[in-house]
């Protein structure tokens, strides 16, 4: 057993422990030549980066990988491109996704996409070239130390400090990754090691035994049951998932917990695709610019059952008034998230997936539920979604950005959507509803440009599928570029900018919280011309301004063999509503036709303050505003 060389893991206790192949005889290698090796033996079909020096003998062998057929490599033009391409791999599989940048500069060009996956614990293994081992250290030409840059952005890391070490730590960044809440693994190679020769053995996937890491995938068998004691007892329950339910694949085991219980669902904006939103049951999002009625139902919810979901601040508001009345239930596979912003009576640490699975199957009488126990909380939230739908406006003398989006949807429900930052992500989510890991967008770290190379990404894993990226003229100016990798592969992604000379949610918090003040904020909305842009790249260029030419002109976009980059010049000042303003509760929504109708509790109560009588469901006394 070798001792391990890399760099100390982060928080963990890493001792090596990976079991070579079986009867391989050592042979003599190039370090470049074992990574490549270790990356076809873990199933790695496609490479998204960007080449350079202290990277070259990685890239050397790469060519020769690729015209063996083990690769195919998809050469970005900028590496955070490459990064977010391997993201929405990722995010369109559930495989890990791999992308390589060079030292320096180029390994500094992957950071903000390593932050987008780490935000959004997707599984990426990033392979920066770096200087010699002998020169780290003394700031050689295009040093940095991309080991210590993204310590706070991964899940962890190595520097190969012995050619030897390669096909392990291979193997146990892909493990580390892939298990447990996934998140991105950095391996910085020096030049001289991939060039440095060695007896290769190789390391079998899925053989590595790390001590120190153990995610916990199985839950607490008396916590369940304590759990599935309070969802039998609970008259306003929901369900509340996140994108830990997309990772683990829970999708059917949510909907028979939903339908076994008559339990409404809520989801985050990583959690879209994970119940179906055609399902009468589900609420759509929540949050900031959530559904009403999602929002309302987490407010009045005597019962909130948190699945793979960590209770972000724009999901939550006023974080002491959400779900200020309910009982928590919180599941969730990483222990520091449980508990973190939110106490609950019944925390369970596991798979979100392994844990429904159980709960399921612990409720030995199924027939002895009633079925009405949650029917006056169904009927009042089927008020609410009379009361409060979501609008989609329509104006005499220009598109809305809501019919284009809906329209998109009509004509490819299915696909696969990725969405830049903004407003246009915000309309997206609320309006596009489609299955498991065919919503991909960047959440926690809200990374405007992330949409195209994240569709690029996501066709390449499945170039079968329909893939549509909702973008804004803003976003998809910073990683404009792509267009040439779209078109040099040949890449079938259709892109359709939401084009309303702004930054749209900058314009509309400027409006709404600083005075009308648009600092900084309007794009000269002629430039640049997008079609002429996409054509300069070799792709089909096209516009619509009237509702007249929407309809033919989405379905001639997706009937077109090859990409397509489609300027949708929508009304310049809509604001996307509802909305939850900073520092108030989520019932407390602007945008809406009617204020919330209150429902009074069947029992008076008295608050301490005014000594008013007959206090509202909410909890807060209609008079003077106390919490009761």
């Amino acid at each position: 057993m070798r001792k391990a060389l890399s760099v100390p893991a982060q928080g963990v206790t890493l001792t090596q422990n990976a079991l070579p192949a079986k009867n391989v005889v050592p042979v003599q290698v190039t370090g470049a030549f074992a990574l490549m090796d270790s990356l076809r033996r873990h199933g790695v079909k496609h490479i998204f980066g960007y080449p350079g020096g202290a990277i070259l003998p990685i890239y050397d062998e790469l060519y020769r990988s690729e015209a063996a057929g083990y690769v195919k490599h998809i050469l970005v033009r900028h590496e955070q491109g490459a990064a977010h391409a391997a993201d929405g791999y990722a995010r369109a599989t559930g495989k890990v996704g791999v992308c390589f940048g060079t030292s320096g500069p180029g390994a500094t060009n992957l950071v903000t996409g390593i932050a987008t996956a780490q935000m959004d614990s997707i599984p990426m293994v990033v392979v920066t070239g770096q200087v010699n081992r002998v020169a780290i250290g003394t700031d050689a030409f295009q040093e940095t130390d991309i080991y210590g840059i993204t310590l706070p952005i991964v899940k962890h890391s190595y520097v190969v400090r012995d050619p030897a070490d390669m096909a392990r730590i291979v193997a146990e960044a892909f493990h580390i990754a892939s298990t447990g809440r996934p998140g991105p693994v950095l391996i910085d190679v020096p030049k001289d090691v991939g060039l440095a020769q060695f007896d290769y053995v190789p390391v079998e996937p899925g053989s590595v035994k790390l001590p120190g890491y153990r995610p916990t995938v199985k839950g607490n068998p008396r916590q369940v049951i304590q759990a599935l004691k309070l969802i039998r007892q609970a008259k306003q329950p929901l369900l509340y998932i996140g994108g830990g339910a997309i990772a683990s694949g829970a999708h059917a085991e949510i909907k028979e917990l939903a339908e076994r219980y008559n339990l409404p669902v809520t989801t985050t904006l990583m959690g879209i695709g994970a119940f179906d939103e055609h399902h009468p049951l589900s609420l759509g999002m929540l949050g900031m610019h959530g559904t009403a009625y999602a929002n309302f139902a987490v407010t009045e919810c005597d019962l909130l059952i948190a699945v793979g979901a960590r209770f972000d601040d724009r999901v939550t508001g006023k974080l002491d008034e959400f779900a200020s009345r309910a009982k928590v239930i919180h599941i969730d596979i990483d222990p520091a998230e449980v508990g973190k912003n939110r106490t609950p009576e019944v925390p369970i640490v596991g798979d979100v997936r392994h844990v429904l699975k159980d709960l399921l199957h612990r409720d030995g009488e199924p027939k002895s539920i009633d079925p009405t126990q949650t029917h006056e909380w169904l009927q009042r939230i089927d008020r609410w979604k009379q009361d409060y739908p979501l609008v989609v406006p329509t104006y005499p003398d220009c598109l809305s950005p809501q019919e284009v989006i809906v329209e998109i949807s009509r004509q490819a429900p299915h696909a696969y959507y990725t969405t830049d930052v903004g407003q246009h992500q915000m309309w997206a989510a609320q309006f596009l509803k489609n299955g498991p890991r065919r919503w991909i967008s960047s959440a926690g770290l809200g990374t405007m440009g992330y949409g195209m190379p994240a569709a690029m990404g996501a066709k390449v894993a499945v170039p079968d599928e329909p893939v549509i990226c909702i973008s804004g003229d803003a976003s998809f100016q910073m990683n404009c570029q792509e267009l040439g990798t779209l078109a040099q592969y040949g890449i079938n992604v259709k892109t359709v900018i939401i084009n309303n000379g702004w930054q749209g949610m900058v314009r509309q918090w400027q409006q709404a919280f600083y005075g009308e003040r648009y600092s900084c904020s309007e794009m000269q909305p002629s430039m640049p011309d997008f079609v002429l842009l996409a054509q300069a790249f070799g792709v089909k260029g096209m516009v619509v301004r009237s509702r007249d030419e929407l309809k033919d002109a989405i379905a001639e976009m997706l009937a077109h063999d090859g990409p397509v980059l489609l300027d949708a010049q929508v009304k310049r000042d809509e604001n996307c509503y509802p909305m939850v303003a900073p520092g108030k509760n989520n019932a407390q929504m602007v945008g809406l036709p009617k204020p919330l109708e209150v429902e009074r509790s069947a029992d008076p109560v008295a608050c301490t303050t005014c000594g008013a009588e007959n206090a509202p469901n909410n909890r807060f006394c209609p008079e003077c505003g106390t919490k009761l």
